[in-house]
This record gives C-alpha cells, structure tokens and sequence, in this order.
C-alpha cells in the first residue's frame, strides 16, 4: 500500500532538480539558475557531469532574490502557493489578524495585551 510506504519513508531525504528543471519551477530562465550556481547562491552537487541543486537553496535564493521572487510567485511555483503571497504589504502580519489575540505581537513588535 502507497501509504504504509510514505510513513516510513526518512524525513531527511533531500530533492535536488536539474537546471532546467529549476528553471520551470521557478519561472525563470536557465541562464538565471547557472548564474546562480555562479555566484555559490544556491549549493549543488555534480552527478554524471550535470548540475543537480538542492531544493531547499533554490527556495532560500528565490526568496531573497526580489526579481526571482517576483517571477516565482507569477509564474513559477508561487502561483499555486497562497500562503506566499502577503495581501497587505504595509504590515506583516496584518494587525487585524491579531486582533483579539491575547498577548500577541503587535505591528511595533512590542507584546500586546488586551483588557
């Protein structure tokens, strides 16, 4: 059964993708993801001659990159992530998330409390 498989499967395993599979996935080209590689933004191992980069720095990268991010979220990975996207971007989080949160952060970053 798939299932009984999934659970005991390690927690640890690392993805690596190719650099046109990176390219897709992010929506970027792949000259950006070998300038990447380039610069040592990413890490990757060499299988076979062909560049193999870990998901995890793929994902690292884009989000401090603003142009990959840009792309990620409109035509890459992103798109299908909702909780990616930051709706109002004057504050993160919204503070009308928090309100009625009981000692929660408020937009200073100091602890609110209500009463």
């Amino acid at each position: 059964m798939i299932i009984d498989n999934l659970n005991t499967m390690p927690l640890n395993n690392i993805i690596r993708l190719s650099v046109s599979e990176a390219a897709r996935m992010f929506g970027v080209s792949q000259r950006t993801i070998r300038r990447a590689i380039t610069e040592q933004a990413v890490t990757y191992v060499v299988v076979q001659g062909r560049y193999k980069i870990n998901f995890e720095s793929l994902l690292k990268w884009s989000q401090d990159t603003t142009t990959v991010r840009n792309k990620r979220d409109k035509t890459g990975l992103g798109q299908y992530v909702v909780q990616w996207r930051i709706k109002n971007k004057l504050f993160s989080p919204n503070p009308k998330v928090l309100e009625g949160e009981e000692g929660s952060m408020g937009a200073t970053g100091a602890t609110v409390t209500r009463g």
